[in-house]
């Protein structure tokens, strides 16, 4: 890393030469304004900064970013901080500012025909939903937090949610990106082209980057066609293992009109109903597992039911489930949805994990893992869930009282190493779609090899020489 460039600007000429970029009053700086900005939406991150500033264009981040490597002052990029590894907080550690996009919150054009659309990185997941929605067409990105989550901090972070199943990640449904450089400079690269053979594909360094090589302000997103047709099951089954030989089943009958298929623990049920007393359970019986499973087509509604239907008697007769209730309307279908919704709230304080290992080995990370965590922490609790379509699991870890789990988050690492020990045995990854930020960034090191870690580096100080990209985070 080269050396930091020194300030030349007393600290309060520095917040005036922010000031006189963006306004003054979109440079925060009272305990009050910058508190939400310097702690994660858990209360499990926090740090401090200089200032939290929030630019309105492109040209103003550029300017921010160039006075703050003129003064050698490191940033923290931010979007909806809803990220649950401390990659949007300041570390506390060096000089640092946040920078909030959320006031880059245009969408820019929609293109029905090439079906793209231009957003800027302050939008809302829900809010370039509906545009596409309105235009006719599908932006299938989907996940717990897309009512307040920005679109630059699921590219940062390359998101992942329920569709990737059919649609893939984040890095999946993006043509061209709009990034500035760690030196202040812009790279347009907003092309809407799905072949472009010239070179290398930039855009794959600051996807899932954290904001560590550049800040993301803008997009060329992928829609798709608006499915005309959707049928919304809650399927029983006896075990993980029968939950992968039924996604098997289902994409071999149904094909990619599989879109989602989220596996969830009857454990994770009651933690929703004991939430939220008004969610009904949708099965009369008591099962261990189940399925939330989403099929769509174009065509006619009945014509997809009708095969749906046929394709879930098939699999009773194989075997592969037990019991399944179809969501007879879209009032129905959204109450189904709205208990995967609630997983989160449901089971808010405990150990975390966001694991992914081949969807074949599914049945042993969650039997394996959960037998070694018992040996050392008798009478856990594991809320599994996730998107078992793509092997990404929520692999969360409590007690059986509210006491007892405080005292295991204390123990956080003992856990995590117990978690990963399994993953790494299985060949699968201990960040699936949250990233790595501060949580994960000595764990990484272990985990992936020396070659790895140093090209990682080698193209981070190519990038950013002096390190002032959202520093303490990934490396």
């Amino acid at each position: 890393m080269a050396s930091v460039p020194q300030p030349d600007l007393a600290p309060q000429a520095f917040i005036q030469a922010l000031a006189s970029v963006v306004g003054a009053q979109y440079v925060l700086t009272a305990k009050d304004d910058v508190a939400p900005y310097y702690t994660d939406w858990r209360h499990v991150f926090a740090g401090t900064g200089i200032a939290v500033v929030r630019p309105g264009s492109t040209e103003e981040v550029a300017k921010v970013v160039a006075l703050c490597a003129t003064e050698g002052i490191a940033i923290v990029p931010q979007a909806g901080n809803t990220g649950l590894v401390g990659g949007s907080i300041p570390t506390g550690m060096r000089k640092e500012i946040v920078l909030s996009v959320s006031r880059l919150n245009r969408i820019r054009s929609v293109d029905p025909l090439n079906d793209t659309m231009t957003v800027e990185a302050g939008c809302v997941l829900q809010t370039l939903q509906e545009a596409a929605d309105a235009a006719g067409r599908l932006f299938p990105l989907s996940l717990a937090a897309e009512g307040s989550c920005q679109i630059g901090g699921n590219l940062s972070t390359n998101a992942g949610g329920v569709g990737v199943l059919r649609y893939g990640n984040t890095r999946d449904l993006v043509l061209g990106l709009e990034v500035v450089l760690p030196d202040g400079r812009i790279w347009n690269g907003l092309k809407a082209l799905r072949k472009d053979n010239t070179g290398y594909d930039l855009k794959h360094l600051f996807i899932g980057a954290e904001g560590t090589m550049g800040i993301i302000t803008a997009a060329v997103l992928k829609l798709f066609p608006k499915p005309s047709s959707s049928t919304t099951a809650w399927i029983a089954v006896e075990s993980p293992q029968k939950a992968v030989e039924l996604l098997a089943a289902l994409r071999g009958l149904m094909g990619d009109r599989l879109t989602a298929f989220e596996l969830i623990s009857r454990v994770c049920l009651d933690a929703v109903i004991h939430c939220k007393p008004s969610i009904p359970d949708p099965l009369p019986g008591r099962h261990p597992w189940y399925i939330l499973a989403e099929l769509t087509d174009g065509g006619k509604q009945e014509d997809l039911a009708a095969r749906a239907e046929a394709a879930f008697i098939e699999c009773t007769e194989r075997g592969t489930l037990l019991d399944v209730a179809l969501a007879q309307s879209e009032g129905q279908a959204k109450a189904l949805w709205s208990i995967r919704e609630t997983i989160p709230e449901a089971q808010f304080t405990n150990v975390k994990h966001d694991v992914s290992v081949p969807i074949s080995s599914i049945p042993r990370m969650i039997e394996e893992g959960l037998a070694d965590l018992q040996k050392a922490f008798p009478g856990l609790v594991g809320y599994i869930f996730g998107h078992i379509g793509d092997g990404n699991l929520h692999y969360n870890i409590g007690m059986a009282d509210e006491e007892a789990t405080r005292a295991l988050m204390d123990k956080r690492k003992a856990v995590n190493e117990i978690v990963y020990a399994v993953v790494a045995k299985l060949g699968g990854s201990i960040s699936a779609e949250h990233g790595v930020g501060q949580q994960k960034r000595e764990a990484i090191k272990l985990r992936k090899s020396p070659v790895e870690m140093e090209l990682m580096q080698r193209v981070k100080d190519a990038l950013d020489p002096h390190g002032l990209m959202n520093p303490g985070k990934v490396l």
